[in-house]
Formats: structure tokens, C-alpha cells, sequence
């Protein structure tokens, strides 16, 4: 799977029914990560400071006072919508006197985020792997033929006397195509081991 990552943290701002929403959303490394850069953004004079991250299957979110499900659960709901991985969303809410209800509250913070990503840098997020592959001599170039073919990149190489060792990295979806194209093009005697992913 692709996700799509933040490159730098995002800013917008919305105002409905003269109650002013922030968004912050903001590229993650961990939840300590996430809980520390929360500290950083929220507004403690606010009236409310709502919150959700996702990193691959670790989700939480917070309605911070909100009726329960009108704000946490919608910006997780935007953050999945977009596509996005490793990111923490934060909405300010400054309370403008008017009532939204929960159906509007749940638009107010889920449309927030929603716009945020929307205009956010971002990155593609390609899961790869590193792979051990043993070969005769001969097949070297075929090898190194095959790496560019397949979107890898020869990490390391060494020469022993069965014949080259090599460590590659690969994007995960091209490691089924690329091994059989190597088993091919060698007549089955390459020794491919995956060793990280």
C-alpha cells in the first residue's frame, strides 16, 4: 500500500457561524512524537483543542470536551480519507456563540482537516525492502540490468569464489515480478533472501 506522507506542517483556517476553527496537521515519527508537537500546537486559551494521528495501524484521537464523536473520530475520518500515514491533526476551536450541532460540529472538524491535507505538501510513502541475492559471475550484468528495471538500487556487492554477493533494495510491490524475471534470466540457480522490510 501507498500512503501519502506530510513533508512539513500545514495551517488553514475556517470560520463557521462566527466560531473559528484552526487546523494544524503535522508529519509524525511516533506517538511520543505526536503528543509532543501536540503540546507544542494547541492553544490552551481555546475553547476546545481536538486531536487525532494515524502511523499505520496506531490510531487515537480526542474530542477534548466536544460531544462524544463530533470532532476526534471526523478528523481521523479526513486524515484516512486523504490517503495519509504518519500524521497528527490538531483542530482549535474558538466557541463564536453559536450552536452547531453534532452534524455540523462533526463537518466543522472533519472539513477542517479535510482542506488542510487537501493543500498540504506531501510525499508518496513506497514500503521497500532489502533483499540478499547470490549469483554466478555471468549473471552480474543481467542483475544490475534487472535493479533498474524494477526500480532497485545495489546497495552493496561483494565477490566470493561461488561468485557475487549482493545486497539490493527494492520497492515491496516489485519483489515477486523482479525475482521471477532473476530466476529466469539465471535458469533458476540465483539465491534471493529477503532480509528487511
Amino acid at each position: 500500500m501507498t500512503d501519502k506522507n506530510l513533508i512539513s506542517t500545514n495551517t488553514n483556517e475556517e470560520v463557521i457561524k462566527k466560531s473559528l476553527f484552526i487546523g494544524v496537521c503535522f508529519p509524525i515519527q511516533s506517538n511520543q512524537d505526536f503528543f509532543k508537537q501536540l503540546e507544542q500546537h494547541q492553544d490552551l486559551n481555546a475553547t476546545h483543542n481536538c486531536w487525532a494521528y494515524r502511523m499505520a495501524n496506531e490510531y487515537r484521537f480526542n474530542d477534548d470536551g466536544e460531544p462524544s464523536g463530533t470532532a476526534g473520530k471526523p478528523i481521523l475520518a479526513a486524515i484516512d480519507g486523504a490517503g495519509f500515514d504518519s500524521v497528527g491533526a490538531l483542530v482549535i476551536r474558538h466557541y463564536g456563540g453559536i450552536k452547531l450541532g453534532t452534524g455540523g460540529l462533526a463537518r466543522a472538524y472533519g472539513g477542517t482537516v479535510a482542506k488542510n491535507l487537501k493543500a498540504a505538501p506531501f510525499q508518496y510513502y513506497i514500503p521497500k525492502s532489502d533483499l540478499m541475492i547470490h549469483i554466478d559471475f555471468q549473471y552480474s550484468q543481467i542483475l544490475h540490468q534487472l535493479l533498474n528495471q524494477f526500480e532497485g538500487v545495489s546497495l552493496d556487492q561483494s565477490f566470493v569464489s561461488s561468485g557475487v554477493d549482493n545486497l539490493v533494495n527494492l520497492p515491496q510491490n516489485n519483489i515477486e515480478d523482479f525475482t521471477k524475471s532473476l530466476n529466469n534470466h539465471t535458469k533458476g540457480s540465483a539465491q534471493i533472501k529477503v532480509i528487511q522490510t
